[in-house]
């Protein structure tokens, strides 16, 4: 398990490396633990998160799958980030595959607006 974790760290700090995102174009960072899902969009260059989103925020509903759950906050944080006037962003899928529950948070920005 540790090996699995730190090998996550090593390629999230690679991919890093490479994605910067300020106020006009925020970094999409994306966090998934084995129950929830978390997402924010961070303004690097100022070190601020502008809005962080996650599915307890959701109120879910018992035996929803987590792949919808994730859907529904990809589609929150993109509700979110219009309030703010926020229209492109660079995704961070944080080391993880794009796959599952990424892909689907993903997806769900997209629909509510967001363009990466």
């Amino acid at each position: 398990m540790l090996e699995k974790k730190s090998k996550r760290i090593k390629r999230h700090r690679r991919v890093r490396a490479k994605i910067k995102g300020d106020s006009k174009k925020p970094r999409l960072c994306v966090f998934r633990s084995s129950n929830h899902v978390y997402a924010q969009l961070i303004d690097d260059n100022k070190g601020k998160t502008i809005i962080a989103v996650n599915d307890l925020d959701l109120g879910k509903k018992a035996k929803e799958k987590k792949i919808s759950i994730a859907r529904q906050v990809g589609i929150l944080l993109g509700e979110k980030a219009k309030e703010k006037k926020i229209g492109t962003v660079v995704f961070d899928r944080g080391g993880y595959k794009y796959h599952g529950r990424i892909k689907a948070l993903a997806e769900g920005a997209r629909e509510a607006g967001l363009k990466f």
